[in-house]
Parts: structure tokens; sequence; C-alpha cells
């Protein structure tokens, strides 16, 4: 296909994009030291298995760093966002900046200077 896709937007990486792992690397970006597994899935609103199954897919895509230690003789499980996904989630960032304000640009051409509803003007 030699024709440019301008609203492909192939920066829209799909280990990011669902929303639950969208979630939980938001939650994770700013915290340094991570998050213990329970804060996580309550600020996330996931039951454990759901957030389980999100930090495989996270964590085999580089983006999470998932260590088990104990701390007062209990199991604690922490998850914290690594450099890679770091960077990663800032380039997603990035791109879907770009496509909600092209999409308001979009909507504006067509004679409606109202902004979308949930869409800041550009």
């Amino acid at each position: 296909m030699s024709e440019p896709a301008p609203f492909a937007y192939e920066g829209l990486d799909r280990a990011i994009h669902e929303r639950a792992r969208l979630g939980i690397l938001t939650s994770l970006a700013s915290q340094p030291k991570g998050l213990v597994f329970g804060d996580l899935r309550r600020l996330c609103g996931l039951t454990d298995g759901n957030l389980s199954r999100h930090l495989s897919v996270l964590q085999e895509a580089g983006l999470v760093e998932v260590t088990k230690s104990f701390e007062r003789n209990r199991p604690q499980t922490r998850v914290a966002i690594t450099a890679e996904g770091r960077k990663r989630f800032l380039d997603y960032l990035d791109v879907l900046d770009r496509v909600v304000r092209e999409a308001a640009a979009a909507a504006r051409s067509q004679g409606d200077d109202s902004p979308l509803p949930g869409f800041a003007r550009a």
C-alpha cells in the first residue's frame, strides 16, 4: 500500500491500548518504586485474576517488572514500570494526543464550532 494513511495511528501500542492496561501504566507512571499488587488492583478496579492477566501481557512486552518479596513475614507482590515501559507509554500518549487533536479538528471542520464532549479545544 503506497498511499499515506494519516489516520492509521501506528504508534497506538496494542499492549498499552487496552483500557485496563492503560489504567495500570497510568497508575504506575507516577510511582518510581511501583505499587503493591492490592493497591494497584484497587486503583484500577480489577479483580486479582484480571490484574494478573494484564500484568502478564505488560511483563511479556517489557513494560512492567513484577517482584515478589516478604514484608512482615507476608508475601508481597510489587509492580513497577520499566524504563522501556515509561518510554513506550510516553510515546503512546504523544500519539493519543495527536488522535484527540485531529479528531477535534476534523469535527470542527464540518462547520460545528463547538468541541466534541470530552475534547478540549486544540
